[in-house]
């Protein structure tokens, strides 16, 4: 398992931030939160545009952000009571069955983040290549949801490939020395495999199997802790709201901006693919999908994956752990 991240970023709001942006400051008491994430934009997307923008700080929102490497990481650290919220991928199903844990808000639909990465060199240019081969991953992670959806709509059964697990940058590099013939990973890893094994081809991306395998992403809280605070809930729900508005009508602003302040070791042209390989919705939107009880169901099937995996006696099913009821009554 890889080593959690110590970097530490606390960030204060201050009146003069929400001055800058034309908008005065709110008098209200200000709530400070313990928030685990991962560094990837499907999932920091809107906290890191927020910030930038105010639009937490607004809400009277202070956030001390904790960064880590993995998403199995960051809900084992929400577990042990390290976290008062966290953003993550579709590892968030592997936790809230578990009982005791509430979702009330998603980021973005993961259509293209994670991919399958192969190479010829080592004999491998099909799937059909792939039977008896190794394959490195982070299990428990929306790469390994889609390598087990990828082989098995190509006529492979996981018990057919060997998974070697480990972090996704030790699996990155392992791929990369020629180690392993393939690696399922999520974007942004693919920026160092095109630039260190540049003979490397990507043999399919999780788009193929949307929407039917639409793997979501969003924020959980401890039951207790989220019932207790709804209103700075409210409150942390209108900041992303209006950062998650404020990427989708203004893509290349936010591209640059995210590339500048958060991501200097990729290119506009990454940051862009990056953000295409997510789908992202309207806050208007996303209270269709929140009622009509498409989130539950997308959030239910990726816990039956995890499910599959280590089963939990007498699971938490999404229609018991997703709240929509404070998302629907703020936005």
């Amino acid at each position: 398992m890889s080593r959690r991240t110590s970097r530490r970023r606390f960030l204060i709001g201050s009146a003069l931030g929400a001055a800058a942006l034309g908008t005065p400051a709110i008098a209200r008491e200000r709530a400070r939160l313990r928030l685990g994430y991962l560094h990837v934009i499907a999932v920091d997307g809107q906290i890191l545009t927020g910030l930038d923008r105010g639009s937490f700080d607004r809400e009277g929102i202070d956030f001390d952000l904790i960064e880590f490497n993995t998403g199995f990481e960051v809900v084992e650290a929400m577990a042990a009571g390290k976290l008062d919220v966290l953003s993550a991928g579709g590892v968030i199903s592997s936790l809230l069955p578990r009982g005791g844990y509430t979702a009330f808000l998603v980021n973005d639909i993961e259509i293209a983040t994670a991919q399958l990465w192969v190479r010829p060199d080592k004999g491998v240019t099909t799937f059909a290549d792939l039977r008896g081969k190794r394959i490195a991953t982070t299990r428990m992670t929306t790469a390994h949801i889609f390598l087990d959806r990828a082989l098995r709509a190509n006529g492979l059964a996981p018990a057919d490939v060997e998974i070697a697990n480990s972090s996704m940058s030790a699996a990155v590099n392992s791929f990369v020395a020629g180690e392993v013939p393939a690696v399922a990973l999520w974007v942004p890893f693919n920026i160092t495999v095109r630039e260190k094994a540049p003979g490397a081809v990507k043999l399919v991306d999780a788009s193929a199997y949307y929407p039917q395998s639409a793997v979501v992403g969003g924020w959980v809280a401890r039951r207790d802790y989220f019932a207790a605070n709804r209103d700075v809930f409210a409150r942390i729900i209108r900041g992303w709201a209006d950062a998650n508005d404020h990427m989708l009508r203004n893509g290349k602003a936010v591209a640059d901006a995210l590339q500048k302040k958060h991501y200097p070791q990729a290119t506009i042209a990454d940051i862009e693919e990056a953000l295409a390989a997510q789908k992202m919705f309207s806050s208007r939107e996303w209270k269709r999908l929140y009622a009509d009880g498409s989130v539950a169901r997308w959030l239910q099937q990726v816990s039956d994956f995890f499910l599959s995996e280590a089963p939990i006696a007498a699971a938490t099913p999404a229609t018991q752990y997703f709240d929509p009821s404070l998302y629907l009554a703020t936005v």
